[in-house]
């Protein structure tokens, strides 16, 4: 989509759509297992912590990756990671690299519901054994030089969102969103500082929105931006 270029951010008297709904699919999950929205919310703070890693390390090259429950296009997607987003690999075959240790998947009717797209089902072809199930992602998009950041010549607004997921896509965007939002006085300059911009939401996966936190980590202080419609949502 091609974004207008007479966008101007509001001065004054910025209005958060608060109605929108979040969509999130609480389920009977099994005992000690986290409920998906708080899932969605571990990883999605996750997402701010993956910028520093160790010389081990390998590094996503491409804008995305997604982060599957087994070594083919085949199995389930989970999320997606991002560009200069740092991956420990546990595991190499066939081309793709085993991101993380085994974890519960949340099995429900035979059914994950980590698993938003592709196939969802809590067997062995997908991934999934005894319940519980490892990343994958595409070796081929990984590598151990961390690639240059597009944000290294930010100047002005543009370094309050220089560590944005997709900055150099959206970068107009997102220096506007968030030069409006401290207008309006819901969010501060260091606001934006301490969070480095607006990271990718996992709860709206399959769309571009980036979220972003005014004040404390939690929910009450998370702001969202459609970064094509330009809509700023709780």
């Amino acid at each position: 989509m091609t974004h207008s270029t007479n966008y101007t951010a509001p001065k004054t008297n910025l209005s958060i759509n608060k109605s929108k709904p979040l969509g999130l699919f609480e389920s009977s999950l099994p005992a000690g297992t986290m409920t998906y929205s708080e899932a969605v919310e571990a990883e999605e703070k996750n997402q701010i912590g993956r910028q520093s890693f160790d010389k081990k390390s390998f590094w996503v090259t491409s804008e995305q990756l997604n982060r599957r429950t087994c070594p083919s296009i085949k199995c389930g997607i989970v999320g997606r990671i991002f560009f200069r987003q740092g991956v420990t690999v546990f595991e190499k075959k066939n081309g793709w690299a085993r991101i993380t240790k085994p974890y519960n998947a949340a099995c429900e009717n035979n059914r994950s519901v980590y698993i938003d797209e592709g196939n969802n089902e809590c067997v062995s072809q997908n991934g999934i054994l005894n319940g519980n199930f490892s990343e994958w992602v595409s070796f081929a998009n990984l590598s151990q030089t961390r690639p240059p950041d597009p944000a290294k010549e930010a100047k002005g607004d543009e370094k309050l969102v220089a560590k944005s997921n997709d900055f150099k896509r959206y970068k107009t965007v997102f220096t506007q969103a968030a030069r409006s939002l401290i207008l309006s006085k819901h969010c501060t300059e260091k606001n934006f500082r301490q969070m480095g911009g607006w990271w990718k939401s996992v709860q709206y996966r399959n769309d571009p929105v980036y979220f972003t936190y005014c004040g404390n980590s939690t929910s009450e202080y998370k702001i969202y931006l459609n970064a094509e419609t330009r809509e700023i949502f709780q």
